[in-house]
């Protein structure tokens, strides 16, 4: 199999173009302030533009990396992204009409958080307005495309936040930067206790595309389709964590049926569980994992 070829910006007169989408709390910024910094300490003119006001509230956050021998605009016109990164499947659909259409490279944790507004039918089972899309369907409409379950990857290694870094290692093998320029700045940029996992997920990623181009077996390039559970009140248990709730009240504001409260010491409660439909809303919302619901198993007679 031919390598592919990198990008590099002294080959080149027009800027390198990087963008870096996701949601709130992913490390969108974080990607793309390594990025920035590895491209300053190597002599290139950078330019960075983010949109990120909605961080804490689960929002869209998008990052532009610009960079070069000179750079002009912060921010990268339709259909002049080099490479897409996407720590959350949908918005990395949102933004393909960015990508190059000849030579553009996609990567794209397959993670999936579903927005309220793809939830607006309350009846048990309803179907989830989530795009459908699969890693085939998007192969077919860019140059190249890599999918690959970075989240469960990184949860596998020991810190599920660092699913940022790993999809980083993935971009380091479409750009011609020495791999110790990645991890010395990388080091600098997490916290110092989770220096070791973050370098570990930066090589799994890099390890994974590599293999992937040269079509080896890799683990964690699986997508499941997204599918509403089909469950009754009866088979669902709403479990609260009360040791991780801090009180943001996102839950309560957010649910549909008005089932959720804040105590008197500010911590989440079910105050109406027969309204309870199940719909996974405050689940998906919460910042800190402090809800889950979880199917009940019952016992059948025979």
């Amino acid at each position: 199999m031919t390598e592919p070829k990198k990008l590099d910006p002294k080959d080149i007169t027009e800027p390198i173009n990087i963008l870096i989408v996701g949601v709130g709390g992913q490390g969108v910024i974080m990607v793309s302030k390594v990025l920035a910094q590895i491209c300053q300490n190597l002599g290139y003119q950078v330019k960075q533009s983010e949109v990120h006001g909605m961080a804490k509230r689960g929002g869209v956050v998008f990052s532009h990396v610009r960079f070069g021998t000179q750079v002009w605009s912060p921010t990268i016109p339709v259909g002049k992204v080099d490479v897409l990164i996407a720590l959350e499947w949908a918005e990395g659909l949102r933004w393909m009409n960015y990508l190059r259409p000849d030579s553009g490279v996609f990567i794209a944790d397959t993670k999936r958080i579903v927005p309220p507004f793809a939830c607006r039918s309350r009846v048990l089972g309803a179907d989830i307005g989530y795009s459908k899309d699969t890693p085939a369907d998007i192969r077919e409409k860019v140059a190249e495309a890599f999918a690959l379950d970075a989240t469960e990857m990184a949860t596998k290694a020991g810190n599920e936040r660092a699913a940022n870094t790993l999809l980083l290692g993935a971009l380091s093998t479409t750009l011609t930067f020495p791999t110790e320029e990645w991890r010395n700045v990388i080091a600098k940029m997490v916290p110092p206790k989770t220096i070791d996992v973050n370098l570990a997920v930066f090589d799994q990623g890099r390890n994974w595309i590599e293999r992937s181009r040269h079509g080896e077996p890799v683990e964690g390039g699986a997508f499941v389709p997204l599918v509403q559970p089909e469950v009754s009140r009866e088979r669902t248990e709403l479990v609260i964590t009360p040791e991780w709730c801090k009180g943001c009240d996102i839950c309560v504001k957010m649910c549909p049926e008005h089932c959720l409260i804040l105590n008197k010491d500010q911590i989440v409660e079910l105050a109406e569980p027969e309204k309870c439909t199940g719909c996974h809303i405050c689940e998906w919302l919460c910042p800190d994992f402090a809800i889950s619901l979880n199917p009940i198993t019952q016992e059948v007679s025979l």
